[in-house]
C-alpha cells in the first residue's frame, strides 16, 4: 500500500448522548476533534453515518488522509457484533468495523468497548504508564471497569471483563439479566434520585447538595457505599497498583472523597486512586491508540 504523505488516524467515541470524533497524526496526537449529539431516539444508523461523514470532513481539514481508525462503543464490542448496548435503538445490530471500512475505504480498523479504549489512553499517555496492574473505573452515564495487566487491557473470555454494571446489589438473586449496580449508582441513577428528592433532575445538583449534611448526602452515601462494595471485591481480586477514575460523575469531588474514604478503610493494601487528566476525552484518545495498533507492522 502506498504511504500517504500526511497519514491521519481516526478516533470515534460513540455514546448514548454524544459522539466524540477526533483526527490525529501518525503518533496518535490529537489534531482536531468535535462532538455531535447522538440523537439516539432516531436510531443507530443515522448516528453512525453522521459521525463517519464528519470524520472525513475533519481529516480533510488537517490536510491529511485517513489510514486507520479506532472505534470505541458502549457494550461488549466485537468486529461483527455488539452485545449489552441497549441505549441506542439498533446499535446491537451494527457491524461497526465493516461499516467504517465500507464508508471510509479503510482496511485498518479496530473496535473496542469505550472504557477499554480509555484504559489504552491511560496506558500510553496517562496515569497507567509504568503501572501494573491497573484498574480504570468509569463513572459517567453508566458504570464500568477496565483491567490492565502487563501493559495490556484484559478483555476476558467473552470480551466482557469489567462489566460491573451487572454486579448484584442486594441479597436476592435477580430474576433476569439486568444491570443492577448501574441502576443504583450511575449518572442516570443519580439523575433519577435528584428528581425524586425534588431537585432539577441532574446528578450535579444532587452532588452539590450532598456537600452539606442532610438527606441528599445520606442518599448519595448509600449509593456510593454500594459502588464501594463492588470495587473492594475487584481490588481484592486484582490487587491494583493504581485506580484511575474517569467520567463525569467521577469528576465530582464529593463522590470521589466518599469513594476513596470507603476503599482506603476497607482494603488491606491501598491502591493509589487518581482522577484521569483527560476530562471527557479518555476514550477518544484511546481510540487513536487503537487506530495505531490497527496499522500493519512495517516490513
Amino acid at each position: 500500500m502506498e504511504q500517504s504523505a500526511n497519514p491521519r488516524l481516526l478516533g470515534i467515541d460513540f455514546g448514548g448522548t454524544k459522539m466524540a470524533i477526533g483526527v490525529g497524526d501518525a503518533d496518535g496526537r490529537l489534531l482536531v476533534s468535535e462532538r455531535l449529539p447522538t440523537h439516539a431516539e432516531h436510531g443507530a444508523q443515522q448516528a453512525l453515518t453522521r459521525a463517519l461523514d464528519r470524520a472525513r470532513e475533519l481529516a480533510d481539514r488537517t490536510g491529511g488522509t485517513l489510514v486507520a481508525a479506532g472505534i470505541a462503543s458502549p457494550g461488549v464490542v466485537h468486529d461483527d457484533s455488539i452485545d449489552l448496548a441497549p441505549n441506542v435503538p439498533g446499535w446491537e445490530q451494527l457491524r461497526l468495523a465493516d461499516a467504517v471500512r465500507d464508508h471510509l475505504g479503510l482496511t485498518s480498523v479496530r473496535v473496542s468497548n469505550d472504557l477499554n479504549a480509555a484504559a489504552y489512553a491511560e496506558l500510553r499517555f496517562g496515569a497507567l504508564q509504568g503501572v501494573d496492574p491497573g484498574l480504570v473505573i468509569g463513572l459517567g452515564t453508566g458504570v464500568a471497569a477496565a483491567v490492565t495487566v502487563g501493559g495490556e487491557v484484559m478483555p476476558g473470555y467473552h470480551g466482557a471483563a469489567g462489566e460491573i454494571a451487572y454486579g448484584l446489589t442486594d441479597h436476592s438473586w435477580p430474576a433476569g439479566l439486568e444491570p443492577m449496580l448501574e441502576a443504583t449508582f450511575s449518572g442516570r441513577a443519580l439523575d433519577e434520585l435528584a428528581l425524586r428528592l425534588g431537585m432539577t433532575g441532574q446528578a450535579a445538583a444532587l452532588c452539590t447538595a450532598a456537600a452539606q449534611p442532610g438527606q441528599a448526602r445520606n442518599e448519595l452515601r448509600r449509593r456510593v457505599d454500594e459502588l464501594a462494595r463492588q470495587l473492594v471485591t475487584c481490588c481484592l481480586l486484582l490487587d491494583p497498583q493504581r485506580i484511575v477514575l474517569v467520567g463525569s460523575v467521577a469528576g465530582n469531588e464529593v463522590v470521589r472523597e466518599m469513594l476513596i474514604e470507603r476503599l482506603n478503610h476497607a482494603l488491606p493494601y491501598r491502591p493509589d486512586i487518581v482522577l484521569s487528566t483527560f476530562a471527557q476525552d479518555a476514550a477518544l484518545l484511546g481510540s487513536l491508540v487503537m487506530a495505531m495498533s490497527a496499522l500493519p507492522a512495517p516490513v
